[in-house]
């Protein structure tokens, strides 16, 4: 058991918690709980900082795995020909990738890029799961959205740009939607002024307000943070 796992476990068992209550509050896994606290799991240094928020312990001791490795690989390297250094520090590079790949898998989540159309995938960026969520959204309601022309400009929203959103058929005043309205879908930020009529309001060289019934328009998803293309 590695000193970071005895640390988890000691921690978890003062507070009186489950590896399934923990895991639950961390994002991850029982089993990957399980894994960490046994040393059978290479765990990060910000899942080892959560896991002491949520625990109150200082669980800030780091294992030293990444670099023990590379330096008995190097090591042995620098005394071995050439052709046989290069294929020990690819093998070297492949195994920190593998080791950090899973460490890091129960706890990000690839979150897919679409455009407005939300046909299929053009990207995919990776998120924490918090909680069982990312960025407190369920997490196959979330996704991303590439913005594909200047309507929102005086938002200082473009195109290129990149934003976060959440699906959703609900409205908030004045937040800002990728709505389908009149066959197009577009962007638009959303007030409603009565229960027959919702203001569409787009800005683009200017602002500019249009009038809809509910029922005209269907809402697809809330924008939640905008991710600027520099």
């Amino acid at each position: 058991m590695s000193s970071v796992g005895e640390r988890i476990k000691a921690a978890r068992n003062n507070k009186g918690m489950t590896q399934k209550q923990l895991a639950k509050k961390l994002g991850v896994s029982e089993g990957y709980i399980n894994e960490v606290e046994t040393g059978r799991k290479v765990v990060e240094e910000k899942f080892i900082e959560r896991a002491g928020k949520v625990l109150g312990g200082d669980l800030s001791e780091m294992t030293t795995l990444f670099d023990n490795i590379a330096y008995e690989e190097r090591k042995a390297a620098e005394n071995a020909p050439t052709g046989y250094a290069k294929v020990k520090a690819n093998k070297v590079k492949e195994t920190i990738n593998d080791v950090w790949n899973d460490a890091f898998g129960s706890v990000l989540k690839s979150v897919s890029v679409y455009n407005y159309d939300l046909n299929k995938p053009i990207g995919k960026k990776e998120l924490p799961v918090i909680s069982n969520k990312i960025e407190g959204y369920a997490q196959d309601k979330v996704l991303y959205i590439k913005i594909e022309n200047n309507d929102l400009l005086g938002f200082r929203i473009c195109q290129g740009d990149l934003a976060f959103a959440n699906l959703t058929s609900e409205i908030e005043n004045n937040k800002i939607y990728l709505i389908d309205v009149n066959g197009e879908r577009v962007l638009r930020q959303l007030k409603k002024l009565d229960s027959n009529k919702v203001l569409m309001i787009s800005n683009k060289n200017m602002v500019r307000t249009e009038t809809a019934h509910p029922k005209e328009i269907k809402v697809i998803a809330k924008l939640n943070r905008l991710e600027v293309e520099l």
